[in-house]
């Protein structure tokens, strides 16, 4: 019988689902993804999506299941605004926002656009605003009420988006957000970690003391400065924010943004939410997003890295392959058809072992003595480092002839 830890379809710890792990466990009873990879993802250096692309894109977004697609910034430049018309326009099931600063002029544009929601942005920390805009204190309370009662006058769902949040004065910030409640109008309040800094530990109660004092939905957008952005919004989601902003394979400023085939994986696997999203399509959409922005990525990144399934050191391919399809889950934490990755294998490299060699040597239909497959696989190990990376099958094969034509010769 299947437990949430250990299904056909992954093998996570029993240890994530035990009472004291759980016990302050909250999840709301939905959880919503709002992907921002066409805006803040875009913001990554050097990465550039035309119209059509960003289309491509947002089609394929709506194909995974993400809930709400943020198309863009229409007052950037021409092609942006006719890209979030575009998508508005389609008909998706995913719900389509606009991005904008806190300027009323930008709110009608982006309401002209067709769009359902729009994300409207204003730097909440009294040092960001005196020392990178200018601006008094006051600007900035003045524009983000105007700007969301435009937002709410012309039928947007408005999401408050608080730059720098997280190294604001608390009380301050506090103070500022239900200003706009009040006098303007937010229909959600964005929890904003602008430079990633905020730590796991400090997550819950940060985001406990929020909803003890503001009445709206909480959604999460947090970047990876640090590494600890999938894990901080996890802890934000346990603890009752209802959506989080992510980006197809963490693309975005300087370290990117949480990448949502982690969080949507580690909610499902470890802690048994399911989203609803496509899990089996991640790896498509992953590749289409690099295949468009030039983007390469580690190898052994999670859930959609290359290599990830690949097997080179020796001993877990000996595990592999004493496992086989039955038990391959000793092996890994989830299966790659839940991802849509290519199926596992045996690979040849500096690390490989003697049943990698038996495995290929069957593979490959070629017969080498037991006593030459430990010389076979010296040789292996000397052509990986010449190579400076794996094998393909025709090394392979020309390293083993030699012993086949020795086994041949006896």
């Amino acid at each position: 019988m299947n437990q949430p830890w250990k299904t056909d379809r992954w093998f996570t710890s029993y240890l994530n689902f035990e009472p004291e792990a759980r016990a302050d466990v909250h999840f709301p009873p939905k959880i919503q993804f709002h992907d921002v990879s066409l805006r803040d993802g875009e913001q990554q250096t050097g990465l550039v999506f035309s119209a059509d692309e960003k289309i491509r894109i947002a089609e394929k977004l709506n194909e995974v299941g993400i809930h709400r697609i943020e198309a863009g910034m229409p007052a950037v430049s021409p092609e942006d605004e006719k890209a979030v018309r575009a998508i508005a326009r389609r008909g998706m099931q995913a719900k389509i926002f606009g991005f904008s600063r806190c300027i009323v002029d930008e709110i009608k544009r982006i309401a002209d656009t067709g769009v359902d929601g729009v994300v409207i942005e204003i730097p909440t920390s009294e040092h960001l605003l005196k020392q990178a805009y200018r601006w008094p204190v006051e600007k900035a309370i003045e524009l983000s009420v105007s700007a969301t009662r435009c937002a709410h006058e012309n039928g947007l769902y408005t999401v408050f988006f608080t730059i720098d949040g997280t190294r604001t004065d608390f009380e301050w910030y506090l103070r500022l957000v239900e200003t706009v409640a009040r006098e303007g109008h937010m229909d959600s309040l964005a929890v904003v970690d602008t430079f990633g800094s905020l730590m796991p530990s400090a997550v819950p109660s940060y985001v406990r003391r929020i909803k003890q004092r503001i009445n709206v939905p909480l959604e999460i957008h947090f970047h990876d400065d640090y590494g600890c952005g999938t894990a901080n919004t996890l802890l934000a989601l346990a603890n009752g924010a209802e959506v989080a902003h992510t980006t197809v394979t963490s693309i975005g400023e300087r370290a990117g943004n949480v990448g949502y085939e982690e969080l949507a994986l580690a909610l499902l696997t470890c802690y048994g939410v399911d989203t609803g999203l496509k899990h089996e399509k991640m790896c498509e959409l992953s590749r289409l997003i690099r295949e468009i922005g030039k983007i390469s990525i580690p190898s052994n990144r999670p859930v959609v890295g290359d290599l990830l399934f690949q097997i080179e050191s020796g001993i877990i391919a000996t595990w592999f392959l004493n496992c086989g399809e039955e038990h391959v889950l000793e092996c890994f934490p989830y299966h790659w058809r839940l991802v849509g990755q290519r199926a596992a294998g045996v690979v040849l490299g500096k690390n490989s072992g003697l049943d990698s060699m038996r495995h290929w040597l069957q593979r490959t239909g070629l017969e080498v003595s037991e006593d030459d497959i430990p010389l076979l696989l010296a040789d292996v190990k000397q052509r990986s480092y010449e190579l400076g990376g794996l094998l393909r099958e025709s090394d392979f094969r020309e390293l083993a002839q030699k012993y086949v034509a020795n086994r041949a010769a006896v």
